[in-house]
């Protein structure tokens, strides 16, 4: 099963997370499609969108724990960071659909899209310092500036899942929008853009995301390069081994 479809249509780059027995979970090579399908809709000059999405009752569920766990590479050489890269630099307009789960990355990647529209049945949530890590894609620069620190230390600090009404209001999503609708609303505004004078878009979307642009890939670097050190940590181990054994993590012992 290709778990990464791409399709270009009307000026559309369609980016579907395809992998539904597993959650929509990323895998290494999902990334690289990903990834690869960003830098391509960038660089066609007939490509005027992206629109990201999963299925109506799941987003993803984040990055397969399996490979924090088996630890194949450094993670600044990741997929993921690739990944992480080209969504946070593309330059065509990026407009994702999320229904059901949207975790870890889920809602991370979601910080550089311009438009994001939700069904009432998303849960969005960033679980990384309850697994023992640290935020990535920039969200702990990111998710401040767009929520507040209030909003953001309650999103990461206790890394708990949130409702689609409660990322409306902290500004990670445009719309909410009847689960039935989510897609073709999404279409629909992919399409609009799409109809838009081009390097109006892009240049109007560059200079949005002018003044932030150094510091969320400084950001994103130095979180990839503490991200690695969590996962080599004593409390990463517990908290990642206690997820796949389905049992409550013990921190009692670490100071």
């Amino acid at each position: 099963m290709n778990h990464v479809i791409v399709e270009t249509r009307d000026r559309i780059t369609r980016i579907e997370l395809n992998r539904p027995e597993k959650k929509n979970a990323l895998s290494p090579e999902m990334y690289a499609a990903m990834a690869q399908a960003l830098k391509a809709a960038d660089a066609d000059a007939q490509v005027r969108a992206v629109l990201i999405h999963g299925q109506r009752d799941c987003f993803t569920s984040g990055n397969d724990v399996k490979d924090f766990l088996e630890l194949p590479r450094g993670p600044g050489d990741s997929p993921a960071a690739g990944f992480l890269r080209a969504i946070s630099t593309a330059r065509k307009p990026l407009v994702a659909a999320v229904g059901g789960p949207a975790v870890g990355i889920g809602t991370t990647m979601l910080l550089h899209c311009d438009l994001v529209y939700a069904a009432p049945n998303a849960r969005l949530q960033m679980p990384f310092v309850p697994l023992g890590l640290l935020p990535e894609a920039a969200s702990s620069l990111l998710l401040p500036a767009m929520a507040g620190y209030r909003r953001a230390a309650e999103m990461l600090l206790l890394g708990g899942p949130f409702s689609a009404e409660k990322a409306l209001a902290a500004g990670i999503v445009t719309e909410i929008v009847p689960e039935g609708e989510l897609l073709e609303r999404a279409r629909q505004a992919a399409a609009a853009l799409a109809a838009l004078p081009p390097e109006s878009v892009r240049m109007t979307k560059e200079l949005m995301k002018r003044a932030l642009a150094p510091a969320v890939q400084e950001r994103m670097t130095e979180e990839l390069g503490l991200f690695g050190e969590r996962l080599r940590s004593p409390e990463a181990k517990e908290a990642l081994s206690a997820f796949m054994e389905k049992r409550k993590p013990d921190f009692s012992r670490f100071s």
